[in-house]
């Protein structure tokens, strides 16, 4: 049967001349063996180098990621809690005038604000009108004093620097500034390697899954993108140096944007949120754009079969995100 099996491989081979060597290789491979075939030194029975082959080992194992989905698990400590609430905080909250603290949860969310304020041991959470969201403030001096000692010296955007020491310029807050003083607390702090990114994606990322049909490739090219939105480029720029990827600008919104579309990054990217999971309801998107980046690596998105499963996590994900727009 084997034997068998590798002449209409040769045979096979001559109708995929427009593909690259690689890719003819391991979908014609993937095809085999889900048949039942075993074709394990299929590289025997091409004419290609040495190095070629090594490329071809190399991409399958750089690609890997294990298949076991990663269990959501909160921040332990108060050193990885007070990262995860800087993130959150750099990308979608404020300290206001009125000397608060304030962040905006979707409703889809309700659970993670309710869950900061059980941590933390301050503040409130209201639903706002006429909007599928809530609000969760802090204005207590006690409450503000915890918040300020878990995130100092953790907190990368520079306006939410600034408007904490606005509130520990003010008398009231002399006490508390002595021994907690943020002037020089700056966003130099390159380390990423804790929970700033995951309460940062919770506010402002998209996971992003991308069918392009090309006129010149039979089958549709697949981008996995992970996008960030900011009016300054500074925190993209750190992001960028950790994952990889690029930065663009929009000059119609006077926006720049991170966007990471190739498999390194994507890749990059899972080893992080299996780590330092993500608390927000954009978990369950992550998941799906997970489970695209593993049929990929599967070279299942080389089968009619793959690329319906890649579609239907793509909607599924727009599903989700058209629902936690606020």
């Amino acid at each position: 049967m084997l034997w068998c099996a590798e002449i209409i491989f040769k045979l096979l081979l001559k109708d995929f001349k427009y593909f690259s060597l690689i890719t003819t290789v391991i979908m014609l491979k993937s095809r085999f063996q889900s048949a039942g075939f075993k074709i394990d030194n299929i590289n025997l029975y091409f004419k290609t180098s040495e190095t070629t082959c090594n490329k071809i080992n190399s991409i399958e194992k750089k690609i890997y990621i294990p298949k076991n989905v990663p269990k959501q698990i909160k921040p332990i400590n108060n050193e990885d809690f007070g990262y995860y609430l800087a993130g959150l905080i750099d990308g979608d909250g404020h300290f206001s005038n009125q000397k608060q603290l304030v962040i905006v949860f979707h409703n889809l969310d309700v659970s993670l604000a309710y869950y900061i304020k059980k941590r933390l041991g301050y503040g409130s959470v209201k639903k706002i009108k006429n909007k599928n969201a809530v609000i969760f403030v802090i204005s207590s001096k006690k409450g503000l004093e915890v918040i300020f000692k878990l995130i100092r010296g953790k907190l990368r955007h520079i306006n939410k620097i600034i408007q904490v020491n606005k509130i520990l310029k003010n008398d009231n807050f002399k006490e508390i500034r002595k021994n907690l003083d943020f002037t020089n607390n700056n966003n130099n702090n390159k380390n990423l390697n804790n929970y700033w990114l995951s309460g940062f994606a919770d506010a402002d990322a998209s996971f992003q899954i991308k069918i392009i049909n090309r006129l010149n490739r039979i089958k549709p090219e697949i981008i996995l993108n992970l996008q960030i939105d900011q009016k300054n480029k500074d925190i993209l720029i750190l992001i960028k140096n950790y994952l990889g990827g690029n930065i663009g600008y929009r000059s119609s919104q006077d926006t720049y944007y991170y966007g990471s579309t190739s498999f390194g990054s994507a890749k990059k990217i899972i080893h992080y949120f299996d780590k330092y999971t993500l608390l927000s309801s954009k978990f369950i998107i992550y998941l799906k754009w997970r489970k695209a980046y593993l049929l990929i690596q599967h070279r299942d998105h080389l089968t009619e079969l793959g690329i319906n499963k890649i579609k239907k996590l793509k909607l599924s994900i727009n599903k989700i995100g058209k629902d936690a727009i606020i």
